[in-house]
Protein backbone atom coordinates (compact mmCIF):
# COMPACT_ATOMS: atom_id res chain seq x y z
CA UNK A 1 0.00 0.00 0.00
CA UNK A 2 1.18 3.52 -0.80
CA UNK A 3 0.88 5.87 2.17
CA UNK A 4 1.01 9.09 0.16
CA UNK A 5 -0.99 12.29 -0.14
CA UNK A 6 -1.80 13.01 -3.80
CA UNK A 7 -3.55 15.94 -5.51
CA UNK A 8 -5.07 15.31 -8.96
CA UNK A 9 -5.79 18.33 -11.18
CA UNK A 10 -7.83 17.96 -14.37
CA UNK A 11 -10.72 19.93 -15.80
CA UNK A 12 -12.15 16.60 -17.00
CA UNK A 13 -14.30 15.35 -14.09
CA UNK A 14 -14.34 11.77 -15.42
CA UNK A 15 -10.51 11.67 -15.53
CA UNK A 16 -10.32 12.95 -11.95
CA UNK A 17 -12.78 10.29 -10.81
CA UNK A 18 -10.85 7.45 -12.52
CA UNK A 19 -7.48 8.50 -11.17
CA UNK A 20 -8.85 9.29 -7.72
CA UNK A 21 -10.51 5.88 -7.39
CA UNK A 22 -7.36 4.06 -8.51
CA UNK A 23 -5.12 6.00 -6.14
CA UNK A 24 -7.41 5.37 -3.17
CA UNK A 25 -7.19 1.62 -3.88
CA UNK A 26 -3.39 1.98 -3.63
CA UNK A 27 -3.81 3.47 -0.15
CA UNK A 28 -3.28 7.12 -1.10
CA UNK A 29 -5.05 10.09 0.43
CA UNK A 30 -6.50 11.83 -2.61
CA UNK A 31 -7.72 15.35 -3.27
CA UNK A 32 -9.13 16.21 -6.74
CA UNK A 33 -9.29 19.72 -8.21
CA UNK A 34 -10.75 20.99 -11.49
CA UNK A 35 -8.26 23.86 -11.79
CA UNK A 36 -4.71 24.77 -10.93
CA UNK A 37 -5.74 27.81 -8.91
CA UNK A 38 -7.86 25.68 -6.54
CA UNK A 39 -4.97 23.22 -6.17
CA UNK A 40 -2.47 25.91 -5.24
CA UNK A 41 -4.73 27.24 -2.49
CA UNK A 42 -5.13 23.71 -1.08
CA UNK A 43 -1.38 23.07 -1.11
CA UNK A 44 -0.77 26.29 0.81
CA UNK A 45 -2.91 24.88 3.61
CA UNK A 46 -1.63 21.28 3.78
CA UNK A 47 1.32 19.05 2.92
CA UNK A 48 1.12 16.74 -0.08
CA UNK A 49 3.63 14.28 -1.53
CA UNK A 50 2.63 14.36 -5.20
CA UNK A 51 0.68 16.55 -7.60
CA UNK A 52 -0.67 14.96 -10.79
CA UNK A 53 -1.65 17.73 -13.20
CA UNK A 54 -2.97 17.88 -16.73
CA UNK A 55 -0.72 20.03 -18.91
CA UNK A 56 -3.36 21.89 -20.96
CA UNK A 57 -6.19 23.35 -18.87
CA UNK A 58 -8.24 26.54 -18.94
CA UNK A 59 -6.72 29.24 -16.79
CA UNK A 60 -3.54 28.02 -15.12
CA UNK A 61 -1.58 25.53 -17.26
CA UNK A 62 0.17 22.46 -15.92
CA UNK A 63 3.54 24.21 -16.33
CA UNK A 64 2.32 27.16 -14.24
CA UNK A 65 1.01 24.73 -11.62
CA UNK A 66 4.44 23.06 -11.54
CA UNK A 67 6.22 26.38 -11.01
CA UNK A 68 3.82 27.47 -8.24
CA UNK A 69 4.03 24.10 -6.47
CA UNK A 70 7.84 24.21 -6.45
CA UNK A 71 7.74 27.73 -5.03
CA UNK A 72 5.54 26.52 -2.17
CA UNK A 73 7.54 23.34 -1.47
CA UNK A 74 10.38 22.05 -3.71
CA UNK A 75 10.02 18.59 -2.09
CA UNK A 76 6.58 18.03 -3.67
CA UNK A 77 6.95 15.89 -6.80
CA UNK A 78 4.86 16.72 -9.87
CA UNK A 79 3.68 14.32 -12.57
CA UNK A 80 2.43 15.95 -15.77
CA UNK A 81 -0.33 14.44 -17.94
CA UNK A 82 0.04 15.19 -21.66
CA UNK A 83 -1.99 14.32 -24.70
CA UNK A 84 -0.52 11.58 -26.89
CA UNK A 85 2.27 12.85 -29.10
CA UNK A 86 2.88 16.21 -27.37
CA UNK A 87 6.49 15.41 -26.49
CA UNK A 88 7.40 19.11 -26.53
CA UNK A 89 5.13 19.71 -23.55
CA UNK A 90 6.73 16.84 -21.65
CA UNK A 91 10.27 18.04 -22.34
CA UNK A 92 9.39 21.55 -21.19
CA UNK A 93 7.89 20.15 -17.98
CA UNK A 94 10.96 18.00 -17.30
CA UNK A 95 13.26 20.98 -17.77
CA UNK A 96 11.15 22.94 -15.30
CA UNK A 97 11.47 20.35 -12.57
CA UNK A 98 8.68 17.81 -13.08
CA UNK A 99 9.42 14.30 -11.80
CA UNK A 100 8.06 12.65 -14.97
CA UNK A 101 5.15 12.70 -17.38
CA UNK A 102 2.37 10.34 -18.47
CA UNK A 103 0.61 10.26 -21.82
CA UNK A 104 -3.20 10.29 -21.84
CA UNK A 105 -5.11 8.04 -21.61
CA UNK A 106 -3.15 7.18 -18.50
CA UNK A 107 -1.69 3.69 -18.14
CA UNK A 108 -2.58 2.97 -14.49
CA UNK A 109 0.17 0.38 -14.05
CA UNK A 110 2.74 2.92 -15.26
CA UNK A 111 1.28 5.51 -12.88
CA UNK A 112 1.63 3.11 -9.95
CA UNK A 113 5.25 2.38 -10.91
CA UNK A 114 6.13 6.07 -11.01
CA UNK A 115 4.44 6.71 -7.65
CA UNK A 116 6.36 3.84 -6.05
CA UNK A 117 9.61 5.34 -7.37
CA UNK A 118 8.65 8.69 -5.86
CA UNK A 119 7.84 7.02 -2.53
CA UNK A 120 11.21 5.22 -2.50
CA UNK A 121 13.00 8.45 -3.45
CA UNK A 122 11.27 10.44 -0.70
CA UNK A 123 12.07 7.78 1.91
CA UNK A 124 15.74 7.79 0.91
CA UNK A 125 15.92 11.60 1.01
CA UNK A 126 14.29 11.82 4.44
CA UNK A 127 16.44 9.10 5.96
CA UNK A 128 19.57 10.71 4.51
CA UNK A 129 18.54 14.05 6.01
CA UNK A 130 18.41 12.34 9.40
CA UNK A 131 21.82 10.78 8.78
CA UNK A 132 23.36 14.09 7.69
CA UNK A 133 21.98 15.70 10.82
CA UNK A 134 23.46 12.95 12.97
CA UNK A 135 26.82 13.20 11.19
CA UNK A 136 26.84 16.97 11.70
CA UNK A 137 26.07 16.59 15.40
CA UNK A 138 28.68 13.90 15.95
CA UNK A 139 31.28 15.58 13.72
CA UNK A 140 33.39 12.49 12.86
CA UNK A 141 37.04 13.34 12.18
CA UNK A 142 36.89 12.25 8.53
CA UNK A 143 33.59 12.72 6.69
CA UNK A 144 32.35 10.49 3.90
CA UNK A 145 32.41 12.63 0.76
CA UNK A 146 29.89 11.69 -1.93
CA UNK A 147 27.48 12.91 -4.61
CA UNK A 148 26.39 9.60 -6.17
CA UNK A 149 23.13 7.74 -5.59
CA UNK A 150 24.99 4.52 -4.81
CA UNK A 151 26.77 6.17 -1.88
CA UNK A 152 23.56 7.88 -0.76
CA UNK A 153 21.97 4.44 -0.51
CA UNK A 154 25.02 3.14 1.36
CA UNK A 155 24.79 5.92 3.95
CA UNK A 156 21.09 5.27 4.21
CA UNK A 157 21.92 1.67 5.18
CA UNK A 158 24.55 2.88 7.66
CA UNK A 159 22.00 5.18 9.29
CA UNK A 160 19.64 2.27 9.86
CA UNK A 161 22.17 -0.22 11.27
CA UNK A 162 24.60 1.98 13.18
CA UNK A 163 22.85 1.81 16.53
CA UNK A 164 22.15 -1.93 16.46
CA UNK A 165 24.39 -4.55 18.03
CA UNK A 166 24.50 -6.70 14.88
CA UNK A 167 27.88 -7.71 13.44
CA UNK A 168 28.68 -5.95 10.18
CA UNK A 169 30.90 -7.25 7.39
CA UNK A 170 32.20 -4.57 5.02
CA UNK A 171 33.43 -5.87 1.67
CA UNK A 172 35.16 -3.91 -1.05
CA UNK A 173 38.39 -3.45 -2.97
CA UNK A 174 41.51 -2.06 -1.29
CA UNK A 175 41.36 1.69 -0.86
CA UNK A 176 37.57 2.06 -0.97
CA UNK A 177 37.37 3.36 2.61
CA UNK A 178 36.23 0.35 4.64
CA UNK A 179 37.76 1.61 7.90
CA UNK A 180 36.21 5.05 7.36
CA UNK A 181 32.79 3.42 7.04
CA UNK A 182 33.44 1.39 10.21
CA UNK A 183 34.40 4.55 12.12
CA UNK A 184 31.31 6.34 10.83
CA UNK A 185 29.08 3.49 12.03
CA UNK A 186 30.76 3.67 15.44
CA UNK A 187 30.43 7.47 15.67
CA UNK A 188 26.70 7.28 14.90
CA UNK A 189 26.04 4.56 17.47
CA UNK A 190 25.31 4.75 21.19
CA UNK A 191 28.82 3.28 21.66
CA UNK A 192 30.49 6.44 20.31
CA UNK A 193 31.91 7.40 23.73
CA UNK A 194 33.52 3.97 24.12
CA UNK A 195 36.71 2.78 22.35
CA UNK A 196 36.97 2.10 18.63
CA UNK A 197 39.69 -0.55 18.42
CA UNK A 198 41.10 -1.48 15.01
CA UNK A 199 43.02 -4.69 14.35
CA UNK A 200 44.83 -5.33 11.06
CA UNK A 201 44.54 -9.11 10.90
CA UNK A 202 46.90 -9.30 7.92
CA UNK A 203 49.74 -7.77 9.94
CA UNK A 204 49.64 -10.15 12.92
CA UNK A 205 51.94 -13.23 12.90
CA UNK A 206 49.95 -16.44 13.29
CA UNK A 207 51.71 -17.30 16.55
CA UNK A 208 50.61 -14.01 18.15
CA UNK A 209 46.99 -13.92 16.97
CA UNK A 210 45.44 -15.38 20.12
CA UNK A 211 47.47 -13.12 22.39
CA UNK A 212 46.63 -10.05 20.30
CA UNK A 213 42.89 -10.68 20.39
CA UNK A 214 42.41 -12.16 23.85
CA UNK A 215 45.51 -11.11 25.81
CA UNK A 216 47.87 -13.23 27.92
CA UNK A 217 49.12 -13.65 31.46
CA UNK A 218 52.72 -13.19 32.52
CA UNK A 219 54.72 -16.33 31.66
CA UNK A 220 52.02 -17.75 29.37
CA UNK A 221 54.70 -18.38 26.73
CA UNK A 222 58.35 -17.60 26.10
CA UNK A 223 58.76 -13.84 26.00
CA UNK A 224 55.53 -13.09 27.91
CA UNK A 225 57.23 -11.02 30.60
CA UNK A 226 54.08 -9.21 31.73
CA UNK A 227 50.32 -9.42 31.48
CA UNK A 228 48.85 -8.12 28.23
CA UNK A 229 45.28 -6.92 27.70
CA UNK A 230 43.73 -8.19 24.46
CA UNK A 231 41.81 -6.18 21.89
CA UNK A 232 38.45 -7.72 22.87
CA UNK A 233 38.94 -6.53 26.44
CA UNK A 234 40.03 -3.04 25.37
CA UNK A 235 37.00 -2.71 23.08
CA UNK A 236 34.48 -3.73 25.77
CA UNK A 237 31.38 -1.55 25.36
CA UNK A 238 32.73 -0.08 22.13
CA UNK A 239 33.54 -1.36 18.66
CA UNK A 240 36.15 -3.89 17.58
CA UNK A 241 37.10 -3.47 13.92
CA UNK A 242 38.71 -6.58 12.40
CA UNK A 243 40.31 -5.35 9.19
CA UNK A 244 41.38 -7.96 6.61
CA UNK A 245 39.38 -10.53 8.57
CA UNK A 246 39.86 -13.13 5.79
CA UNK A 247 43.52 -13.44 6.89
CA UNK A 248 42.67 -14.91 10.29
CA UNK A 249 44.14 -18.45 10.51
CA UNK A 250 41.66 -21.35 10.64
CA UNK A 251 42.66 -22.41 14.16
CA UNK A 252 41.95 -18.89 15.45
CA UNK A 253 38.67 -18.73 13.52
CA UNK A 254 37.30 -21.49 15.78
CA UNK A 255 38.15 -19.52 18.93
CA UNK A 256 36.84 -16.27 17.47
CA UNK A 257 33.54 -17.95 16.63
CA UNK A 258 33.15 -19.09 20.24
CA UNK A 259 33.80 -15.56 21.53
CA UNK A 260 31.22 -14.12 19.16
CA UNK A 261 28.67 -16.70 20.27
CA UNK A 262 29.33 -16.69 24.02
CA UNK A 263 30.69 -13.13 24.50
CA UNK A 264 33.37 -14.74 26.68
CA UNK A 265 37.11 -15.38 26.26
CA UNK A 266 40.15 -16.44 28.23
CA UNK A 267 43.57 -14.86 28.26
CA UNK A 268 46.41 -17.15 27.28
CA UNK A 269 47.75 -18.79 30.39
CA UNK A 270 44.57 -18.19 32.40
CA UNK A 271 41.53 -20.35 33.19
CA UNK A 272 39.44 -17.33 34.16
CA UNK A 273 36.73 -16.24 31.73
CA UNK A 274 36.24 -12.60 30.82
CA UNK A 275 33.26 -11.00 29.09
CA UNK A 276 33.36 -8.45 26.30
CA UNK A 277 30.41 -6.50 24.96
CA UNK A 278 32.32 -5.28 21.91
CA UNK A 279 30.32 -4.69 18.73
CA UNK A 280 32.11 -6.44 15.86
CA UNK A 281 32.67 -4.77 12.49
CA UNK A 282 34.91 -6.65 10.09
CA UNK A 283 36.21 -5.91 6.61
CA UNK A 284 37.90 -7.69 3.74
CA UNK A 285 38.84 -7.18 0.11
CA UNK A 286 38.84 -10.91 -0.59
CA UNK A 287 36.16 -13.21 -1.95
CA UNK A 288 35.21 -15.00 1.27
CA UNK A 289 32.70 -17.24 -0.50
CA UNK A 290 35.53 -18.63 -2.65
CA UNK A 291 37.67 -19.07 0.46
CA UNK A 292 34.83 -21.04 2.05
CA UNK A 293 34.63 -23.22 -1.06
CA UNK A 294 38.39 -23.76 -0.85
CA UNK A 295 38.19 -24.67 2.85
CA UNK A 296 40.14 -21.57 3.96
CA UNK A 297 37.35 -19.84 5.86
CA UNK A 298 34.69 -21.24 8.15
CA UNK A 299 31.15 -20.73 6.83
CA UNK A 300 29.70 -20.49 10.36
CA UNK A 301 32.11 -17.65 11.18
CA UNK A 302 31.24 -15.91 7.92
CA UNK A 303 27.52 -15.96 8.78
CA UNK A 304 28.25 -14.77 12.31
CA UNK A 305 30.38 -11.85 11.08
CA UNK A 306 28.10 -10.88 8.22
CA UNK A 307 24.71 -10.45 9.88
CA UNK A 308 24.60 -7.09 8.10
CA UNK A 309 26.64 -7.18 4.86
CA UNK A 310 27.84 -3.84 3.47
CA UNK A 311 29.43 -3.66 0.03
CA UNK A 312 31.54 -0.62 -0.83
CA UNK A 313 31.61 0.24 -4.55
CA UNK A 314 34.90 0.83 -6.32
CA UNK A 315 35.62 4.46 -7.19
CA UNK A 316 35.19 3.71 -10.91
CA UNK A 317 31.61 2.63 -10.11
CA UNK A 318 30.79 6.03 -8.59
CA UNK A 319 32.58 8.51 -10.81
CA UNK A 320 30.16 11.25 -9.77
CA UNK A 321 32.08 11.39 -6.46
CA UNK A 322 35.55 11.92 -7.96
CA UNK A 323 35.28 15.71 -8.32
CA UNK A 324 34.04 16.22 -4.75
CA UNK A 325 36.67 13.86 -3.34
CA UNK A 326 39.48 15.45 -5.35
CA UNK A 327 38.54 18.93 -4.14
CA UNK A 328 38.28 17.69 -0.54
CA UNK A 329 41.77 16.15 -0.70
CA UNK A 330 43.11 19.28 -2.39
CA UNK A 331 41.94 21.45 0.52
CA UNK A 332 43.16 18.93 3.09
CA UNK A 333 46.68 18.59 1.71
CA UNK A 334 46.97 22.29 0.87
CA UNK A 335 46.50 23.00 4.58
CA UNK A 336 48.84 20.19 5.68
CA UNK A 337 51.60 21.27 3.29
CA UNK A 338 51.03 25.04 3.62
CA UNK A 339 50.34 25.42 -0.09
CA UNK A 340 47.91 27.96 -1.53
CA UNK A 341 46.13 25.73 -4.06
CA UNK A 342 42.80 27.23 -5.07
CA UNK A 343 41.44 24.64 -7.49
CA UNK A 344 41.82 21.99 -10.18
CA UNK A 345 41.54 22.86 -13.86
CA UNK A 346 38.58 21.52 -15.84
CA UNK A 347 41.00 19.49 -18.00
CA UNK A 348 42.53 18.02 -14.85
CA UNK A 349 39.13 17.08 -13.44
CA UNK A 350 38.19 15.50 -16.76
CA UNK A 351 41.28 13.28 -16.65
CA UNK A 352 40.52 12.27 -13.07
CA UNK A 353 36.93 11.35 -13.87
CA UNK A 354 38.00 9.23 -16.84
CA UNK A 355 40.71 7.35 -14.92
CA UNK A 356 39.80 3.96 -13.43
CA UNK A 357 41.70 4.28 -10.09
CA UNK A 358 42.63 0.65 -9.41
CA UNK A 359 43.74 1.87 -5.96
CA UNK A 360 40.37 3.58 -5.44
CA UNK A 361 39.96 6.52 -3.03
CA UNK A 362 43.37 5.91 -1.45
CA UNK A 363 45.04 6.23 -4.87
CA UNK A 364 43.08 9.40 -5.61
CA UNK A 365 44.19 10.98 -2.34
CA UNK A 366 47.83 10.05 -2.94
CA UNK A 367 47.65 11.47 -6.44
CA UNK A 368 46.11 14.76 -5.25
CA UNK A 369 48.63 15.05 -2.39
CA UNK A 370 51.47 14.68 -4.91
CA UNK A 371 49.87 17.25 -7.22
CA UNK A 372 49.41 19.75 -4.37
CA UNK A 373 53.09 19.50 -3.45
CA UNK A 374 54.43 19.67 -7.03
CA UNK A 375 51.96 22.17 -8.55
CA UNK A 376 53.72 25.12 -10.20
CA UNK A 377 50.76 27.46 -9.76
CA UNK A 378 47.73 27.86 -7.53
CA UNK A 379 45.69 25.63 -9.83
CA UNK A 380 46.38 21.92 -10.33
CA UNK A 381 46.63 21.20 -14.06
CA UNK A 382 47.16 18.16 -16.25
CA UNK A 383 50.92 18.77 -15.98
CA UNK A 384 50.68 17.99 -12.26
CA UNK A 385 48.75 14.74 -12.76
CA UNK A 386 50.79 11.69 -13.85
CA UNK A 387 47.79 9.86 -15.39
CA UNK A 388 47.26 11.99 -18.49
CA UNK A 389 48.75 9.25 -20.68
CA UNK A 390 46.83 6.46 -18.98
CA UNK A 391 45.08 3.95 -21.20
CA UNK A 392 41.29 4.23 -21.59
CA UNK A 393 39.34 2.83 -18.65
CA UNK A 394 39.01 -0.95 -18.45
CA UNK A 395 40.46 -1.68 -21.89
CA UNK A 396 40.52 -5.44 -22.41
CA UNK A 397 40.82 -7.24 -25.72
CA UNK A 398 39.04 -10.20 -24.17
CA UNK A 399 35.76 -8.32 -24.58
CA UNK A 400 36.48 -7.21 -28.12
CA UNK A 401 35.49 -3.84 -29.53
CA UNK A 402 31.75 -4.48 -29.32
CA UNK A 403 32.03 -5.43 -25.67
CA UNK A 404 33.94 -2.25 -24.88
CA UNK A 405 31.40 -0.09 -26.72
CA UNK A 406 28.52 -1.73 -24.87
CA UNK A 407 30.25 -1.19 -21.52
CA UNK A 408 30.76 2.50 -22.32
CA UNK A 409 27.10 2.83 -23.38
CA UNK A 410 25.98 1.29 -20.08
CA UNK A 411 28.13 3.73 -18.09
CA UNK A 412 26.87 6.74 -20.02
CA UNK A 413 23.23 5.69 -19.68
CA UNK A 414 23.59 5.04 -15.94
CA UNK A 415 25.30 8.41 -15.45
CA UNK A 416 22.55 10.22 -17.37
CA UNK A 417 19.78 8.44 -15.47
CA UNK A 418 21.46 9.20 -12.14
CA UNK A 419 21.84 12.87 -13.03
CA UNK A 420 18.21 13.17 -14.14
CA UNK A 421 16.82 11.07 -11.25
CA UNK A 422 15.61 8.39 -13.65
CA UNK A 423 13.69 10.72 -15.97
CA UNK A 424 14.21 9.01 -19.31
CA UNK A 425 13.14 11.99 -21.43
CA UNK A 426 15.70 14.25 -19.81
CA UNK A 427 18.35 11.51 -19.84
CA UNK A 428 17.85 10.93 -23.57
CA UNK A 429 18.24 14.65 -24.20
CA UNK A 430 21.53 14.75 -22.27
CA UNK A 431 22.80 11.75 -24.23
CA UNK A 432 21.74 13.27 -27.55
CA UNK A 433 19.57 10.30 -28.52
CA UNK A 434 15.84 9.75 -28.87
CA UNK A 435 13.80 8.51 -25.93
CA UNK A 436 12.82 5.46 -27.99
CA UNK A 437 16.51 4.60 -28.49
CA UNK A 438 17.18 5.08 -24.79
CA UNK A 439 14.28 2.79 -23.82
CA UNK A 440 15.57 0.14 -26.24
CA UNK A 441 19.06 0.26 -24.76
CA UNK A 442 17.74 0.16 -21.17
CA UNK A 443 15.81 -2.99 -22.06
CA UNK A 444 18.76 -4.42 -24.01
CA UNK A 445 21.22 -4.03 -21.12
CA UNK A 446 18.71 -4.82 -18.38
CA UNK A 447 19.16 -1.46 -16.65
CA UNK A 448 16.71 -0.29 -14.00
CA UNK A 449 15.69 3.30 -13.53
Amino acid sequence: MLNMSVVVIDDDAAQCEILGGFLRKLGCEVLTCNSGAVCIEKIKQRYVDVVISDFRMPGMTGLEVLQKVKEINPEIQVLILTAYGTVEDAVEAMQSGAWDYLSKPVDLEELELKLRKIAAHNTLIRENQVLRSQVEQEKPNTPIIYQSNVMAELLNLIARVSDSNAAILIQGESGTGKELVAKTIHSLSSRKDKPFVAVNCAAIPETLFESELFGHEKGAFTGAQERRTGRFEIADGGTLFLDEVADIPLNIQVKLLRVLQEKEFQRLGSSQSYRSDARIISATNKDIQKMIDDGKFRPDLYFRLGVIPVTLPALRERREDIKALAEHFMRKHSDLNRRKISGISSEGLDILVRYDFPGNVRELENLIERAVILARSEVITTDDLPIRSAAPANVSLKQGMNGQIEELEIRLIQAALNETKGIQTAAAEKLGISERTLRYKIQKYGLGT
